[in-house]
């Protein structure tokens, strides 16, 4: 069933569920579509809204994006005479809400004249949102990384919303990330893991503890199954793969850092870094100050497809980040077999146990990061058991259609009950 993406709503089964994200899709949240993908084949008739247009150009899409893309409507992606037309509609409709929403925006914004502009755009962008999923007939919608314009949406249109806290970032500065008002707003609150909900209920009134879920994310390990080629080739380099947006972050840095030690003992290791961001003319110039550039490889963002065939020619994961929630790239690694090495930061031991799944490591540690590394590299036996184990460990907590299934029976619940 394909629905049009022009200012008229989607023609629709009776309870639609709205989808509120802040980019889709895009290469570096493919668990959001993965999960859209699942609701969908579970019966759940889902409008997506996404705040901005695709990173890449329509022809650069995979199969999968092109459909979700035109299933998708854009609050951005219609120029200015649909957000002109939204506001309208919601300033005739909705007079006394709609300037009281916008007073909240500002206020929310603080005295800081920046933030308060920034707000002010999250009310500009709601009321684009919001006006379509009232027009589609989604009374609740949910929310990943667009939080603010959700709550705003709400606010105004007097919907319902649910709202998926990652981490690390909501957690940096709750006050900012206005995690108090959201949770008290919100119909429900799904966190990926114990120290998510931790950072939450932290953050959070006591009584609204009880609307705060844990509802892991998860992958399809038909999708990433493991490769016969995943055994490494004695005769060539010892393959490090790490997937991740080049971001502080994720401490690339640092595993630099730790290649160059490898390498300094004249350990043959290949690390390819896989994804885009900020960071890379930084890398850049570290690699070429480290003098690893026939060692690491910068491979840009990649399709899910591309993404699959890194895996497979990899014979260990490395991820060196100074903060995470429970990372999807690492639940796709464990289901190929590929064993990983991790900083113990946030919700990385909520997925992988120290010795057991994989290795675990201090962050902020090139030397420990690289013997953790080293040690992969000279056993195999171990690389066979950990690979083992993590696979085990994905299919028995990380599983994509059963964690999105609780995540159905979760919408079902509220729904049921508005």
């Amino acid at each position: 069933m394909i629905h049009s993406t022009g200012d008229e709503p989607w023609s629709s089964p009776p309870v639609p569920l709205g989808y509120l994200v802040s980019q889709y899709p895009t290469v570096s949240h493919t668990f959001i579509l993965r999960e859209i993908r699942t609701l969908r084949a579970l019966g759940f008739d889902v409008r997506v809204v996404s705040i901005r247009q695709p990173d890449r150009s329509p022809d650069q899409l995979s199969p999968e994006e092109a459909e979700e893309l035109r299933l998708t409507f854009s609050v951005l992606g219609g120029g200015l005479l649909r957000i002109l037309r939204a506001h309208l509609r919601a300033l005739l409709r909705r007079p006394l809400a709609y300037a009281a929403t916008l007073w909240y925006a500002i206020r929310l914004g603080g005295w800081d004249v920046r933030r308060a502009a920034a707000h002010v755009g999250y009310f500009a962008e709601a009321v684009v949102a919001g006006d379509y999923l009232v027009r589609a007939g989604a009374g609740h919608f949910h929310t990943h990384f667009s939080s603010t314009p959700a709550l705003l949406a709400a606010r105004l249109f007097q919907l319902h919303f649910s709202l998926t806290i990652h981490g690390s970032g909501e957690f940096d500065d709750v006050a900012a990330f206005h995690m108090a008002e959201k949770v008290a707003r919100a119909t429900f609150v799904a966190t990926i893991g114990k120290f998510g909900a931790s950072q939450t209920m932290r953050a959070s009134a006591p009584r609204h503890w009880g609307k705060i879920h844990t509802l892991p994310l998860g992958v399809d390990p038909g999708d990433f199954a493991p490769q016969p080629h995943s055994i490494p080739d004695a005769a060539g380099p010892f393959r490090i793969l790490c997937v991740g947006s080049l971001v502080p972050a994720k401490a690339h840095h640092m595993l630099l850092a730790a290649i160059a030690r490898m390498a300094e003992k004249g350990r043959n290791v290949e690390l390819t870094l896989v994804g885009d961001g900020p960071e890379r003319h930084s890398l850049e110039q570290a690699i070429a100050e480290l003098r690893l550039a026939g060692a690491v490889h910068l491979a840009g963002p990649c399709n899910h497809d591309r993404v699959i065939d890194f895996y497979a020619r990899t014979d260990a994961f490395a991820l060196a980040s100074f903060a995470e929630g429970v990372p999807v790239v690492l639940m796709e690694a464990m289901a190929m077999k590929i064993p990983c090495v991790a900083t113990w930061v946030a919700g990385v031991p909520e997925l992988i146990r120290d010795g057991i799944d994989g290795l675990l490591v201090p962050p902020a540690d090139p030397e420990a990061l690289a013997a953790a590394l080293e040690k992969l590299m000279d056993d195999p036996a171990l690389r066979a058991r950990l690979g083992d184990s993590a696979r085990r460990r994905v299919l028995e907590c990380y599983d994509l259609k059963r964690n999105s299934a609780r995540l159905g029976e979760t919408f079902r619940r509220y729904l049921k009950a508005q």
